[in-house]
């Protein structure tokens, strides 16, 4: 379709900003033949491509046609749109599930899709922005440096000198949107009983939220708003790099954003020419998502390569920011206990978090499911990430999911998505990168140092169990926090002792007190292990910078007081 106006534009896309699963039903219960169509379509392009494999097969062709099926895939994904190339996307990032002749042409689909006509582009540029695309920039490219599922980047300057990316939304792209996503809810009344995830019982849900997801992330201007907000979150990281966005040239259907020079995170030769060290890279990507899960509760939940960038000065940066999702701080702190439980290999404790985040419901008997917990787990604590992912996780809780009530919440859904892809990512760099080397350590660091009143609890509620202090965990997590860089043992020590003597310790203190004579006796052995594990950072110059400090906080108190 072509704009001739910017009025029949508009009126094509202004009424459809929001996902309404029940409109969106209505209108299609009256117009059947186009559901109709578009599933004979999604049916008959698959179907004859899996003829073609079955084939391929029978007469032994598969290895001088695998080329040729690889390329027959991306086309298929391409020519039934955007919510397809989504479904590439993410399996683009997974070599641990997708043939390597498959995954080279699936990575295409992040940012070499066919780009449409330049001029409806700049037409459209027009109408947002009021301006002809001349006032608006100084330079432009002629056509797109990259297309992508919903829309095409152009490299432009602006009048005032800054280079920037500017991002033209695709034409007529939420009427097939719209269709996919009816479909798909249809299909999960069907499918559901079939999957072996138990995900039956939310699995409406999970469409509905992928859907409002996607008219979210088709949104620019709600793109924009989700950077800052990101941007304000890693205020201050030197590995964390999130472009500006300049608001006088963006709207629903145009974004002006500051042009990221660097490599992108699957081109790894490029990454190492560079003189940077992909295992770097790794590090900062699986922190970075750690903190948007557990510190800031605001996540990006589609990090796929063509999202992330390798800069030169070794900072990762992130663009496109129309899918994210946010956490409740419950949410949060439940999931880094849930790790910390997997570390310490305490699976009755892990059940109940699961009960919490609601993978089990309030009511579900989990006596029974801690042996299954303990043996689909057990070994999962010190693999690396090529034998330690969601797949792995997947293919063992397959059969537990038939026995045990387990579900996935919809709000889980884009979590699992961003997890996985970001482990698809650490696979494509280093497939023997030790994921746990960095979350463990993290997680440990974060429950050790965090101020926050429920994180205190959280950590309490780790180090005791049933009334007895827990020493093997406290001396787990220091040894794992340890092997974060960014660890320091005294200013943790501070913050504990300044609990300790504070009104709000006075449990714990008794329940240390407790701990160092139970069971009739001086625990002066677990005391002597502590001591031998954090004596090497017990530096003079920084044991008196904290008692200055302590001394310092104390005299403020009482002056207060």
């Amino acid at each position: 379709m072509i704009y001739s106006s910017s009025d029949s534009y508009k009126r094509e896309t202004e009424p459809l900003r929001r996902y309404s699963a029940e409109d969106i039903a209505k209108y299609y219960r009256y117009r059947p033949w186009l559901g109709l169509f578009r599933s004979v379509k999604i049916f008959l392009y698959f179907a004859v491509f899996i003829i073609q494999l079955t084939l391929d097969k029978w007469f032994k062709k598969e290895e001088n046609n695998k080329q040729k099926r690889a390329e027959q895939l991306r086309k298929i994904l391409t020519k039934l749109g955007p919510t397809f190339i989504k479904v590439g996307q993410a399996l683009s990032t997974r070599p641990d599930l997708i043939r390597k002749d498959f995954l080279e042409e699936l990575i295409k689909l992040q940012d070499q899709l066919p780009p449409f006509d330049s001029r409806i582009a700049f037409e459209i540029i027009e109408s947002e922005l009021d301006l002809e695309v001349e006032e608006a920039y100084k330079e432009i490219s002629a056509t797109p440096v990259a297309a992508a599922s919903l829309g095409q980047v152009y490299k432009a300057v602006l009048h005032t000198g800054e280079e920037v990316a500017v991002k033209v939304q695709r034409p007529n792209l939420l009427p097939v949107i719209r269709l996919d996503l009816y479909l798909m809810r249809l299909a999960s009344r069907w499918v559901a009983p079939f999957l072996p995830l138990n995900l039956g019982h939310d699995l409406g849900l999970i469409v509905d939220e992928f859907g409002t997801k996607l008219f979210e992330e088709i949104d620019y201007i709600n793109e924009g708003r989700n950077a800052e907000k990101f941007a304000s979150n890693f205020l201050g990281d030197p590995e964390v790099k999130v472009p500006c966005i300049y608001w006088r040239y963006s709207s629903h259907n145009v974004l002006t954003l500051e042009w990221i020079n660097g490599y992108k995170l699957n081109d790894l030769d490029t990454i190492r020419e560079a003189g940077l060290d992909p295992s770097d890279i790794i590090r900062i990507g699986v922190t970075s998502g750690l903190r948007q899960l557990l510190e800031h509760g605001f996540f990006h939940a589609d990090p796929h390569p063509g999202n992330l960038f390798a800069m030169p000065d070794g900072k990762m940066a992130y663009i496109d920011f129309g899918m994210m999702d946010q956490l409740t701080e419950d949410t949060k702190e439940t999931i880094a206990s849930s790790v910390v439980q997997l570390i310490n290999r305490d699976y009755q404790a892990l059940a109940k978090d699961f009960v919490n985040l609601g993978f089990l419901t309030p009511e579900t008997d989990i006596k029974p499911i801690i042996p299954a917990l303990e043996k689909v787990l057990g070994n999962a604590v010190g693999q690396s990430v090529g034998n330690f992912n969601f797949k792995t996780i997947t293919d063992d809780f397959s059969e537990l999911m038939y026995e045990y009530p387990f579900r996935v919440p919809a709000k889980f859904a884009l979590i699992i998505r961003s997890l996985v892809t970001q482990e698809g990512l650490a696979l494509s760099l280093n497939p023997d990168f030790r994921i746990v080397e960095v979350s463990f350590p993290y997680i440990s660091r974060r429950l050790l140092t965090e101020e926050s009143p429920a994180m205190r609890k959280r950590l309490i509620e780790v180090l005791f169990k049933d009334g007895r202090f827990q020493w093997e965990r406290l001396e787990n997590m220091i040894a794992i926090a340890q092997s974060d860089r960014q660890f320091d043992l005294l200013p943790t020590a501070s913050l504990g002792l300044q609990f300790l003597v504070s009104e709000e310790g006075d449990y714990l203190r008794r329940q240390l007190i407790t701990a160092l004579i139970e069971d009739d006796r001086l625990h002066t052995e677990e005391v002597h292990r502590l001591w031998t594990l954090i004596q090497p950072e017990l530096k003079p110059q920084k044991l008196f910078d904290v008692a200055l400090q302590a001394i310092k906080q104390f005299s403020q108190e009482l002056v207060a007081n």
